[in-house]
């Protein structure tokens, strides 16, 4: 089985004049905020989001800022059906706290089973009075995505940005973090489990204590630690700046049953600025057309 995660960066369908359109890969105006007037470059953008989940040709697909259901399925049915890539017959996009509309999706090419946890109160899990809590507000910026596979167990993320106010976004994570673990522990007693937190962490990585430690050693095995340190790196920003927020964390025993797991970025959609040696897709530009200002990260675990 091939997993993917993937930020598709604000992917957004609408519907001016009642024709359909899909927002590029693009923060401001395009992601619900402002008066998500078109560009030119969306639809090459979204034609290049397409091409990446093709040539990653995995077998479910965790997406992050996904707009509703309605984009998803739009998405796949006119984007990446056009890839000539096989399908992925099974979705969800469950609704979550981000009224900017970034949601978080699934598709597979086998049944799975999902379950929103963002209405999941402090109270529920213990985390009642911390830094970063309030007891009437959801637990989760965004949402923990639940999906049941088979034997598999995947809890998609998309924890809280590093801005506007970093110290308290770093509170925000770290809640989140303990929230997902709390959450696993819960429906995984057993620690034979196979699971897998994959998703945006959103974690600069430069934090003296890193706010999702949490989810790491002893409890999980980060599998981006597997990587060759020059390839680690999933994210660039038109400042230059590169990090690796994409996250890749397993059950120590889904780990010690794959051993030779690593994962892969896939920077074929990254705008040609972002560097490094992967080749990219032909139409990608020096900042945009792009795919998303985030690479695709895919693990392979045979026999499952």
């Amino acid at each position: 089985m091939r997993v993917l995660t993937f930020n598709v960066q604000n992917l957004r369908l609408r519907h001016p004049g009642g024709r359909e359109r899909l927002d590029g890969a693009r923060d401001g105006e395009g992601d619900g905020e402002g008066d998500g007037r078109a560009d030119p470059l969306d639809y090459a953008d979204r034609r290049l989001t397409a091409g990446v989940l093709a040539r990653a040709d995995a077998d479910i697909c965790a997406l992050q800022e996904v707009f509703d259901r309605e984009t998803l399925d739009y998405f796949h049915d006119h984007l990446l059906r056009a890839t000539g890539a096989a399908p992925w017959p099974y979705r969800a996009c469950l609704s979550g706290n981000d009224g900017g509309g970034r949601d978080l999706a699934a598709m597979a090419r086998r049944p799975f089973a999902a379950r929103s946890d963002a209405r999941l109160l402090p109270g529920a899990l213990g985390l009642e009075g911390m830094p970063g809590a309030r007891a009437d507000l959801p637990v989760f910026s965004r949402d923990l995505l639940e999906v049941g596979l088979g034997a598999l167990s995947l809890y998609v993320v998309h924890f809280k940005a590093p801005w506007p106010d970093p110290d308290a976004a770093w509170q925000r994570r770290r809640v989140e973090a303990l929230a997902v673990r709390r959450v696993i522990e819960t429906r995984h007693p057993d620690p034979g489990a196979l699971w897998l937190v994959l998703g945006d962490l959103n974690d600069p990585g430069r934090d003296p204590e890193r706010a999702v430690a949490p989810l790491l050693a002893p409890f999980g095995v980060d599998l981006t630690e597997r990587m060759a340190e020059a390839e680690r790196w999933t994210w660039w920003q038109d400042d230059h700046r590169r990090g690796c927020p994409d996250a890749m964390i397993a059950s120590p025993a889904l780990a010690a049953r794959w051993p030779g797991a690593v994962p892969r970025a896939i920077r074929a959609g990254l705008s040609r600025e972002a560097g490094g040696r992967q080749p990219r897709l032909e139409d990608v530009g020096a900042l945009r057309p792009r795919a998303s200002d985030h690479a695709a990260l895919v693990l392979d675990l045979d026999g499952l």
